[in-house]
């Protein structure tokens, strides 16, 4: 109350010094009591305008706003000025913490990995994060404030928007046809929505993929388990010779053994999709890999190939090395082997070699002269149970499993398979490995004293 206390002692001393000189000049003239009257009323107005002027430069400081100081006057005006002040900065301060938190929220919204959409009550785009403008193809500054039936015209969309019954996702065609969108929208505020997306491509992709292979999967057992059933019950029904039951068992055995391999196979899919990458400082030569690889591959062929190794398994007693899990690149190699006896004819040829190049990448091929393959199905060869001539793959006695698992094998130990191929003049796999992973050694003391110990690697299947 100090500020009003002053100004009724300002206003006071004003007209008093007012008065007492009219009165001194009303006593010149003969008129004291006039000349108090008009010297108490000069002293009110003189006090009036010139509080009137400071009021006026306040209102002026008020209106401008431009960052300056409230004026600083004593009495009524100055302590005006020094609360608002003070409230204004109070205001702003709060103003600002306010945007910040603001700035903060919609900045953890734009990390996001959803997409995120404000409409108001006409439906016209208020805010949306990148993911959502990437999602409805839009620009989210440009195309703000604009309806958002007006962008995105998929029907489905458009209509569940109108329809106002928001309790389940709707999907949709993303732009271009760019995959499928699912989104979700929830009212809130005065009849504002919150519009949230989703990428469901690659989720609908994989839930076909699992569906594919359940289905192959069990096509692929049921069949020889049709093949046993009928041969089962051709046994128990028919008086069979020694001949034809010999004939009978040994099918029957065929077909076990396919089961087998194929059982195997996919429990070595689901060990390489649930395990650990392999180790980097284990150290497994590629000599030792090979020679395991070439005694079964002989086998396999039986004469009838010629199997060139080229300078893969020398006689010198020296191995480059490759880090990583012995047993898996064994499986990886002799896949690639074995497919490429059982496809290439009598009488052609295999030829698998290895070399570093001079970056320090390792890669290991395997060329055969075999019927070859037609580039459209090239980038599908590694896909499970995928096969170029389905009857001549199972004739082979393949699982259609085989490169599934050298890509697996290949892609966790930090390489990649590259496929080249053409009808009628054979096909080359090649395993690539990063320089990380490959070692250059020309003696056998010195691989022997940093290759991997037999056995502590987790057996795998090797059946392709």
């Amino acid at each position: 109350m100090g500020w009003l206390v002053t100004r009724l002692l300002a206003v006071s001393l004003s007209v008093l010094l007012a008065s007492l000189t009219g009165w001194l000049v009303g006593r010149a003239s003969q008129l004291p009591l006039l000349g108090i009257l008009l010297g108490a009323l000069l002293g009110a107005l003189g006090y009036a305008l010139f509080d009137a002027l400071r009021g006026q430069r306040f209102l002026t400081w008020l209106q401008s706003r431009n960052g300056a100081s409230a004026p600083r006057d004593a009495g009524f005006w100055g302590e005006v000025g020094y609360r608002v002040e003070r409230s204004t900065r109070l205001l702003e301060q709060q103003i600002d913490r306010e945007k910040i938190r603001l700035a903060q929220f919609l900045s953890a919204i734009e990390a996001s990995p959803n997409g995120v959409m404000l409409l108001d009550v006409n439906d016209q785009i208020e805010w949306c994060n990148s993911v959502a403008a990437d999602h409805f193809g839009i620009d989210p500054q440009r195309d703000r404030l604009q309806p958002i039936t007006n962008l995105v015209r998929a029907p489905s969309f458009v209509a569940h928007l109108q329809t106002g019954q928001y309790g389940e996702a709707v999907s949709f065609p993303g732009p271009g046809s760019r995959g499928t969108i699912s989104v979700l929208i929830k009212p809130y505020g005065d009849a504002m929505k919150l519009v949230l997306s989703q990428d469901t491509t690659e989720r609908e992709r994989s839930d076909s993929m699992r569906r594919g292979f359940v289905a192959n999967v069990s096509h692929e057992i049921r069949t020889p388990l049709t093949v046993l059933s009928g041969f089962i019950e051709t046994m128990s029904s028919l008086q069979l010779t020694e001949v034809e039951r010999r004939r009978v068992i040994e099918l029957m055995a065929q077909q076990a053994q396919r089961m087998q391999l194929l059982v195997g196979d996919l429990l070595t899919l689901a060990q390489l999709e649930g395990s650990p990458r392999p180790p980097a400082d284990r150290w497994v030569p590629v000599q030792q890999l090979l020679k395991q690889v070439r005694a079964a591959a002989e086998a396999l062929s039986a004469g009838r190939h010629t199997l060139v190794w080229g300078n893969a398994v020398g006689s010198d007693g020296g191995s480059d090395l490759i880090a990583g899990a012995e047993q898996e690149l064994h499986s990886a190699i002799a896949n690639l082997v074995n497919n490429a006896i059982r496809y290439t004819p009598s009488g052609g040829a295999v030829h698998v070699s290895w070399i570093v190049r001079a970056d320090g990448v390792g890669e290991l091929e395997v060329r055969d002269t075999g019927i070859g393959i037609a580039k459209e199905h090239l980038p599908r060869l590694t896909e499970r149970f995928y096969r170029v001539d389905g009857s001549r793959s199972r004739d082979t006695g393949g699982t259609g499993l085989g490169l599934s698992i050298v890509k697996h094998v290949v892609q966790r130990h930090g390489g990649e398979l590259e496929i080249r191929s053409d009808p009628g003049s054979g096909s080359s796999f090649k395993l690539v490995f990063p320089a990380a992973r490959v070692r250059i050694v020309n003696s056998p003391l010195e691989w022997e004293s940093t290759a991997s110990q037999p056995g502590e690697d987790t057996a795998l299947g090797m059946a392709g």
